[in-house]
């Protein structure tokens, strides 16, 4: 594996820090080599990496059988066309660029030069795929592969994470205990949860920290809501196992395609916890865990909806056992990561012996 490396020398995280460099790095993710360029500094998303094709072009003395890039990533795009014997690629686009707008136009030439050059190109869904402008262009390469995790944690947690969730309900009161995990920025939709909030009994843990966290916390306290939401911060993996079999229900309230799969669905419906998702749309938000099956989907940006859908779980005799039931089933059959693994290798056969 090869990537930018974004922790200081001391180990300090400065992903999205401008003007902070970090060293290249070298280390091992079990068997896997992982070599981490490094950075001289951050500019609209933009890693500035000078050794990275010369990094490259070291890998290419004893080439892959197949390379494979995610997106966006303007750094590693940048590499790839700096090195034009990367071949044959293998491409996972796990989202458009929505947000940057001017950004967006300026990176269209540069992506439509990388996916000209791709083999196949993966779709974390094929729902994603059909909403997206430039996918609909390579529409011939393109095979969905959605995404796949480690399900063992969440369907048989250990005993410090049943511990956790013996916390989690003794000190945050568990009827009901509402969950939100993931960073605070804008297209999470933090704020739907917290206005439907007010319309919802019960207390809500947000696991996660970002750029919005102030923000939120003021707005908790304008809706009157801020003695019943938890700020957690950063979790540990267990107390994530912990939280998800503590809660009533994962709020998931995203508002924004940049949002295009939702992982953390994936681990609440695997650990028994059904969600309130959003129907973003052309995103596989709503396609990962299915209305009435292993959750309940609600307008985009409608805090009462969303209220009304958290209530159901709450009024509804059988409800929330039938969605446990649903979304167990669905993570084992879409989203393990063996079957991941299957879905992949079976793309890198494809690619290799096209080549050959």
């Amino acid at each position: 594996m090869l990537v930018v490396n974004h922790a200081t020398a001391d180990g300090r995280d400065a992903t999205f820090d401008r003007f902070v460099r970090t060293p290249a790095a070298d280390d091992f993710d079990g068997p896997v080599h992982v070599g981490r360029v490094g950075r001289w500094a951050n500019v609209a998303k933009l890693d500035v990496a000078p050794g990275l094709p010369a990094a490259l072009r070291r890998l290419h003395r004893d080439p892959p059988d197949v390379w494979h890039l995610h997106v966006p990533n303007v750094t590693m795009m940048l590499g790839v066309l700096s090195c034009p014997r990367i071949r044959p690629l293998v491409i996972t686009h796990h989202s458009d660029i929505i947000r940057q707008r001017v950004l967006k136009y300026a990176v269209r030439p540069l992506e439509h030069a990388v996916y000209r050059r791709a083999a196949r190109v993966l779709a974390t869904s094929a729902v994603y795929a059909a909403g997206s402008e430039l996918l609909k262009r390579y529409a011939d390469r393109v095979v969905p592969v959605p995404l796949g995790i480690d399900l063992t944690p969440f369907r048989n947690p250990s005993r410090a994470a049943l511990e956790h969730a013996d916390r989690f309900r003794k000190r945050f009161g568990g009827a009901p205990l509402w969950l939100c995990a993931g960073r605070l920025i804008y297209y999470k939709g933090l704020g739907i949860a917290l206005e439907a909030l007010r319309s919802v009994p019960g207390n809500l843990v947000v696991i996660g920290t970002g750029p919005l966290t102030a923000e939120l916390r003021q707005r908790t306290k304008d809706l009157g809501v801020a003695d019943r939401v938890i700020w957690y911060g950063h979790a540990s993996a267990d107390e994530l196992v912990g939280a998800y079999h503590a809660a009533t229900a994962l709020w998931f309230p995203s508002v924004a395609r940049s949002e295009a799969f939702g992982l953390v669905q994936v681990e609440a419906m695997a650990a028994g916890c059904p969600v309130v998702n959003t129907a973003i749309p052309a995103s596989g938000v709503p396609w990962v865990c299915p209305h009435e099956v292993a959750g309940l989907t609600a307008p985009v940006g409608d805090p009462e909806a969303f209220a009304a859908a958290a209530n159901r779980l709450l009024t509804e005799p059988g409800l929330r056992h039938q969605l446990i039931a649903g979304g167990r089933a669905r993570a084992a059959a879409e989203f393990d990561w063996m079957v991941m693994g299957e879905r992949s290798l079976d793309v890198y056969r494809a690619v290799a012996n096209r080549r050959s």
